[in-house]
């Protein structure tokens, strides 16, 4: 939809419009969502919403990513605007990753989401608990 409320063409979004629509499959916006919601996207923009860090303490800190996929999340959202990478000219090499404006103001919002998740998760539980009972193999 445009910003009037009409429905954009079917043609996606293309990068000169202002109307980008997430669910067509041609749209801009579909790879960046992606990056942010993917599971290691949005740990990685969590952690940075903590502060600055370089790569081993962020690795650390998003336990279970490997150094392989820290490193391509790390550069689609850098490519995507959402993360800064400072590179110290020192001996050894000094790297530092942070969120830009845009990151952070992403970051807020999957916090949120998150904070909710997590302080729902007894029902969640719960809620397992009587799928699992339900669908019982007899």
């Amino acid at each position: 939809m445009d910003r009037n409320g009409d429905s954009a063409p079917d043609e996606g979004c293309p990068h000169d419009t202002l109307a980008f629509d997430v669910f067509s499959k041609e749209c801009l916006s579909r790879s960046t969502l992606e990056h942010i919601t993917g599971r290691w996207g949005s740990l990685t923009l969590g952690a940075l919403h903590e502060g600055s860090l370089r790569f081993n303490a962020l690795r650390r800190r998003v336990d279970g990513v490997s150094e392989k996929m820290l490193s391509q999340t790390l550069h689609a959202l850098e490519r995507d605007g959402l993360v800064l990478r400072e590179a110290q000219p020192t001996n050894p090499p000094r790297v530092d990753y942070e969120l830009t404006a845009l990151g952070r103001q992403v970051a807020e919002q999957l916090l949120g989401l998150i904070h909710l998740v997590e302080g729902r998760m007894s029902e969640v539980l719960v809620a397992h608990e009587r799928y699992d009972e339900a669908h019982k193999v007899r």
